[in-house]
């Protein structure tokens, strides 16, 4: 089976060696973004639901890039700093998401890159 990758210009670029996402056939496996601005790849300012909303962002295009779209996300990983900010995150990801809920798990973890509070990876079925 071949590996394509997924790129836009519309999320952020990597920061290190890996792709955006990556396509197994009709399975897009969608690297963990954080809050960057695609324009200047600096960290968003401002608080959890700001940050938590702009990685919905940027995942969003990075799913439209891949010929999809957040509706085809069966899966969904959250990494934040502290597990008080649980309830504002589920909040926005409920501006992006609707029943059927995609699967998820949520972790707190001791660091992101770039001091962010919050990353998010995903799982895309195309097709």
């Amino acid at each position: 089976m071949s590996r394509d990758p997924i790129s836009t210009e519309r999320a952020p670029a990597a920061i290190g060696p890996y792709s955006q996402a990556v396509r197994a056939g009709q399975t897009v496996y969608l690297s963990g973004q954080i809050p960057l601005d695609p324009a200047t790849g600096e960290l968003v300012t401002g608080d959890i639901s700001t940050q938590t909303r702009r990685v919905f962002e940027n995942l969003k295009a990075v799913c439209e890039a891949a010929g999809g779209s957040l509706d085809g996300v069966v899966r969904v990983g959250i990494y934040v700093m502290d597990l008080s900010d649980f309830a504002q995150v589920n909040a926005v990801m409920a501006e992006y998401f609707q029943a059927p809920y995609p699967a998820r798990s949520t972790i707190q973890v001791a660091g992101l890159p770039k001091g962010a509070r919050v990353e998010v990876d995903a799982v895309l079925v195309t097709g």
